[in-house]
Order: structure tokens, then C-alpha cells, then sequence
């Protein structure tokens, strides 16, 4: 078993290599009696790669940290070394000490620890992840990759959602406990952790690890975790890891020159290190290969995640990131390995690529050429779209195509809608702030801006806050500003976004089949003096239409193409006073009449608000049932006698 996991990590096709490297609690029998029971012993098996080490041991809370007291003895001219070491137990610190490449001796915290001592300190701790009691067969046995569900996602960072209590972090559990109520209430399916694998420097909001099996210990265990996970799914919310496969931080105890040679980052000095300052893992190396997909997979494994959002894939596609670099080959088949395994070993589980490349084919199945994701974020709907609703209306004529354009590519991609954390960070102003004008005019186009997204075919994101209509940027070292719900202007925000997360999950036109070209249609696309958007979306019988006014004008009556002749019901109007409006809505059914503008077949005549969005629902009326005349039997008169 050994050879065949050493061979498979050697060979960049290993997903289970946590199986076997790292420390494992076990048991042990030294030889001296055969089969003799009285020398079995309990204790952590321990087993590293470092094929340039030599004079390796593990030195630990056990021994006093003397360098002399475990030694490792190297079992594979590969590279590892293995020893046992009874009479342990969880949460005691270690790390290896050897000799590397350059004849200095270091310590080493474990590259496949399950936990960690938090930072500033370094050293890896003993864990046993084996036997959680999971509550949530009936979640697992339901669960797909979503393409003809919902899927609205709640972007979450655990340490600032709700900050700290006192001086320390809320735990995994304490998070679910917020968290499940919170998150039900506003109707979202899934929730989307950042990086929770182990990292020194909080500013980095878990994007640059040192540990890629070890569980964040600012929110506890893996087994708390593993709570955490459980919970949520008890909920019937799934849950989306946040992985960064590119970079690791440049901290020497951990994999940075791991033995003395670039073991995991590149060794030309042109590529050793990223954008970010950190180092870049060698994607084209097989044993790096084998680490990482097997770290993804030890997160699916043992904690049960429905999915993992992919980090950064611009930098694995390209060299640095840059197209005028030309593919990275080498990392380019790093993932599609990583795609093909992971859904090959859990068909169920999504894989997601956060990408602002125009890369063709990311998620393109990998038998037919592509890279093998499930959806990729779109990130150029995301820029067109905030830098449109940052427009003055008097200019918003010459940008028409920057709401007009996503739907010429759309088709190409499994593309997901996101306004995530990236959005509100370093001076870049929250979304309310980036809308163009006055208090009121930013709320209004923030309400519209949260309609379009949902309406607009795609999976769907949020990063939390963004219900909250918060002026100031996210910090990761303070609380959301919770006290905003006080506020009407604020609550009617969220309301909002409990209403279209409600809309979205029942509507089979918003959430089946959206990546069919056949269910969307647009019915004003070219009205660029107006500013005035409308598109319909249908299945099956369930028949929408969304209207979108981008300016300050307000029309009394405004034709809107549609598809079919019926009866249309708004169902949801940004402007209605529960969201903070002015209440310029269509209260009563509107029948459609022949001809549309845009030479649509029919039209419908509403009442057009003032940076109005809304959405129709096109009413199926039961066929007439013609009435049968009773048949009238006249009754002969009687005779007289």
C-alpha cells in the first residue's frame, strides 16, 4: 500500500497522499514476539517527504525538543523518511529537524499537519481526524453540482462576519449558530468560507497558507469544523471552500526551500515568486500535483464540502498571470488533472473557477479539451456592470453595451454572477458607494443592480454585507456594521435580498436550464437614448419578464415588448416603498396588447419608476370550457276530460 501511494505521488496523480505522509495516530508492533499482543503499542506514525534531508527527526513537546531523541530512517530512496513514536496524543507541538541541501540544519513545520499552533507560533500539532460522527447522510444523498437548481451563494469570511468576542475569534461552531438562522432567513442555498486552511498573517485573509491539510486554528479543530459543515448541511445549506492553489507565504518553517531546493515553488528566479510577493507553486512538477489535489481532496473527504472555488486560475493558465506570456502548460494540465480526479471521486461536488481570462474552455468537460471546472466566475460582467451603474445617466447612452454585452458571450461558459470581497477592498469603495449620485439615487441604483444580477442568467454571489448597503470598505479585523439595520434604508436592502433569493429559488425561468440559449430573450436591447433594458426569460409555463429603467426619468405608461399575449403581474418592483422607494409600481395586472416596440409580437404598458426594476410574471390562464345548454323537455299539456 506504501509503494503504491509513494508511486502515485511521485507521479503527480495522488489524492490520498494524506493517507499516508503527515502524522497518524496508529499502532505499532516492534517484532520482538511475533503476534504477541502484549507488544502492541499506541502512538503517531510519522512520515516525510524531503528528498534532499539527511539526519532527519521529530522533535516535539514529548521529548523536551531534543533533536537526538526520534530520529526518522529513510524507507524509500525517494525521499521519505518514517518513524513511530508511542504513548502521544492531540495537540501536542512538533516539527522536523534535518539537515538540508545546503548542509544547515533547520526545523520544519509537517506539509501535511492536520493542525496547527495559531500564529505567531509555528509548529505543527497532532490531531486525530479519524471518527466525527456526521448527522448528514440525507443532505449528501440529494446533492448535485446544481445546474438546474439555485444557487445563491453567501461569500463569508468566519473572523469579521460577526468579529471577535472579547480577544478572541468566534469558533467554527460559534459561526453555525449565527450563521444557520441568518442565512435561511435571506433564502441563501449555499455559503462560500474563505480560506480556512492554516496562514501567519491575517491581512492576507487566508490567500497565502502555510498549511494545506491544517485547519485554520483562529476558529478551533478540524473536528470543529467538521461541525461546522455538518450543521449547515443539517440546514440543507451547502457549503464552498475557498482554495488557493497558486501561492504559499514565504515563511521558511513552512514549505518555502522545504529541504534546502525548491521543492514546491519554481527554481527559476523569474517565476519563484507571484504578483502577490509570495512564492508560486510549481505546478508542473507531479509530487506538487499530487499535494495539492490531494489537499482539495482531503477537504471533501474528511469535512464534507459541496465545493471548491479555485483561486486566482488567471496565474495557474498564464505565466504570472499575463496572456502576452503565453499558457503555462505545465499548470494548465495540473488542473485539468485536479478537475478529472476530483469529479471522478465525487461526482456530486462542484469545482469553480475564479478566472478573468478569456481562456477558451474552462469549463469545457475535460474528455472534450477544456479545463474541466463546473463554473467559472465572470468577471467581466462584474467590471461592465459597476462601472455602468457608476455612470451619470446623461452618459449612460454611450456605455449601453457594457449591460448588453454579457449575453454575447454567455453561452460560451458556465458562468456565475459574482460581487464578492474583491469588490469592496483597498479604496475601492463598497457597492453603494460605487453607484453613481445623491444618498437616495445610490440606494436606488444598489436595488436595481441587486434585481439585474438575479435576473440575469448565471449562478449567483454575494459577499456578506452587501445586503447591508454598508458605506464603509470590509476590514478583516472588525465586525459587519450590524447596527446599518437599525436604519429603514438599510433593512429594506436585505428585505430586498430575501425577496429575489425567494423569487430565484421557486422560479424554474430563473434557475433551470440557464445555460440554454433558447430561454432568454431579449425585448429591448437597442433603446440606448432611454437607457431602458428588458429581456424575458421562460420554461416550460413559467414566464418572466424583468424591465430595467437605468435613469432618473419616470413614465406613466412605457411599452415594454413581449413574447406572448396573457395577463403579466409584477411580482417585484425595486421602488416599492418595503424596499425603500418612492412606490411608483404596477399594482394591478397588465394585458398584453399586439405590437411591441423593437418589433416585438406583444406589449405590455407600465408604470415605469424612476431607477425602476421589476419583474413580471405572465399569468396561465385555465382554457375556456364552452357551457353546455340544457336540453328543455317540454311536457305535452293534459287534456281535459
Amino acid at each position: 500500500m506504501a509503494f503504491g501511494i509513494l508511486y502515485d505521488y511521485l507521479m503527480g496523480q495522488s489524492t490520498h497522499a494524506f493517507d499516508y505522509f503527515g502524522a497518524h495516530f496508529g499502532t505499532s508492533n516492534s517484532g520482538k514476539k511475533k503476534g504477541d499482543k502484549k507488544d502492541v503499542k499506541n502512538g503517531v506514525w510519522f512520515r516525510l517527504y524531503a528528498p534532499m534531508a539527511e539526519d532527519v527527526s521529530v522533535i516535539g513537546d514529548w521529548n523536551g525538543w531534543d533533536i537526538r531523541a526520534n530520529k526518522m530512517e529513510k524507507v524509500d530512496e525517494a525521499g521519505v523518511f518514517e518513524t513511530f513514536i508511542p504513548d502521544l496524543h492531540d495537540y501536542m507541538s512538533y516539527k522536523f529537524h534535518f539537515k538540508n541541501a545546503h548542509g544547515q540544519y533547520v526545523d520544519k513545520a509537517d506539509p501535511f499537519a492536520f493542525y496547527s499552533e495559531l500564529r505567531p507560533q509555528s509548529c505543527s500539532r497532532l490531531f486525530d481526524i479519524e471518527n466525527f460522527i456526521w448527522h448528514d447522510k440525507g443532505y449528501l444523498g440529494t446533492r448535485t453540482r446544481n445546474f438546474d437548481k439555485p444557487m445563491s451563494i453567501y461569500e463569508c469570511h468566519l473572523g469579521s462576519w460577526k468579529g471577535k468576542i472579547g480577544d478572541r475569534y468566534p469558533s467554527y461552531e460559534e459561526s453555525a449558530d449565527y450563521l444557520i438562522p441568518y442565512l435561511k432567513d435571506l433564502g441563501y442555498t449555499h455559503v462560500e468560507i474563505m480560506p480556512i486552511t492554516q496562514y501567519p498573517f491575517d491581512g492576507s485573509w487566508g490567500y497565502q497558507a502555510t498549511g494545506f491539510f491544517s485547519v485554520d486554528s483562529r476558529y478551533g479543530n478540524p473536528k470543529q469544523l467538521m461541525s461546522f459543515v455538518d450543521r449547515l448541511h443539517e440546514a440543507g445549506i451547502g457549503v464552498i471552500l475557498d482554495f488557493a492553489p497558486v501561492h504559499f507565504a514565504t515563511d521558511y518553517y513552512a514549505l518555502r526551500e522545504f529541504d534546502g531546493t525548491c521543492l514546491y515553488e519554481y527554481s527559476d528566479p523569474s517565476h519563484t515568486f507571484s504578483p502577490w510577493g509570495s512564492c508560486q507553486f510549481d505546478l508542473g512538477k507531479d509530487p506538487v500535483r499530487s499535494f495539492l489535489i490531494s489537499a482539495m481532496n482531503y477537504f471533501l473527504c474528511y469535512f464534507h464540502f459541496d465545493g471548491i472555488r479555485v483561486d486566482a486560475v488567471s496565474n495557474i493558465v498564464y505565466w504570472d498571470g499575463n496572456k502576452n506570456n503565453g499558457e503555462n502548460t505545465g499548470a494548465t494540465e495540473f488542473i485539468k488533472r485536479l478537475n478529472g480526479k476530483i469529479h471522478y471521486e465525487h461526482p456530486e461536488v462542484m469545482m469553480i473557477a475564479e478566472d478573468s481570462t478569456d481562456f477558451v474552455g474552462v469549463t469545457k468537460p475535460v474528455e472534450y479539451g477544456g479545463l474541466g471546472f463546473d463554473y467559472k466566475w465572470d468577471l467581466g460582467w462584474m467590471n461592465d456592470t459597476l462601472k455602468y451603474y457608476a455612470k451619470d445617466p446623461i452618459y449612460k447612452k454611450w456605455e449601453h453595451n457594457k449591460l448588453t454585452f454579457s449575453m454575447a458571450y454567455f453561452y460560451s461558459e458556465n458562468f456565475l454572477l459574482p460581487l464578492s470581497h474583491d469588490e469592496v477592498v483597498h479604496g475601492k469603495g463598497t457597492l453603494i458607494n460605487k453607484m453613481f449620485g445623491d444618498y437616495d439615487t445610490k440606494f436606488a441604483l444598489l436595488r436595481n443592480l441587486y434585481v439585474y444580477q438575479f435576473g440575469h442568467p448565471g449562478k449567483k454571489l454575494n459577499f456578506m454585507g452587501n445586503e447591508l448597503a454598508s458605506f464603509d470598505e470590509w476590514n478583516e479585523n472588525r465586525s459587519l456594521p450590524w447596527n446599518l439595520l437599525s436604519f429603514p434604508k438599510h433593512d429594506s436592502v436585505k428585505r430586498l435580498c430575501r425577496d429575489l433569493n425567494i423569487i430565484y429559488s421557486i422560479s424554474k425561468a430563473m434557475n433551470e436550464e440557464e445555460y440554454n440559449p433558447e430561454h432568454f430573450h431579449w425585448m429591448m436591447v437597442d433603446n440606448s437614448d432611454q437607457s431602458v433594458f428588458a429581456y424575458e426569460r421562460e420554461v416550460g409555463d413559467d414566464d418572466l419578464l424583468f424591465v430595467f429603467n437605468m435613469t432618473p426619468n419616470y413614465y406613466e405608461n412605457y411599452d415594454v415588448g413581449c413574447l406572448h399575449e396573457g395577463v403579466y403581474e409584477e411580482i417585484l418592483n425595486s421602488d416599492k416603498d418595503v424596499y425603500g422607494g418612492w412606490n411608483q409600481y404596477n399594482g394591478l395586472p397588465l394585458s398584453s396588447s399586439e405590437g411591441g416596440p423593437e418589433k416585438r409580437p406583444y406589449h405590455v404598458s407600465v408604470k415605469l419608476g424612476s431607477y425602476a426594476a421589476m419583474i413580471f410574471k405572465r399569468k396561465i390562464e385555465a382554457p375556456k370550457v364552452a357551457k353546455k345548454k340544457a336540453i328543455v323537455v317540454k311536457k305535452s299539456p293534459k287534456k281535459k276530460k
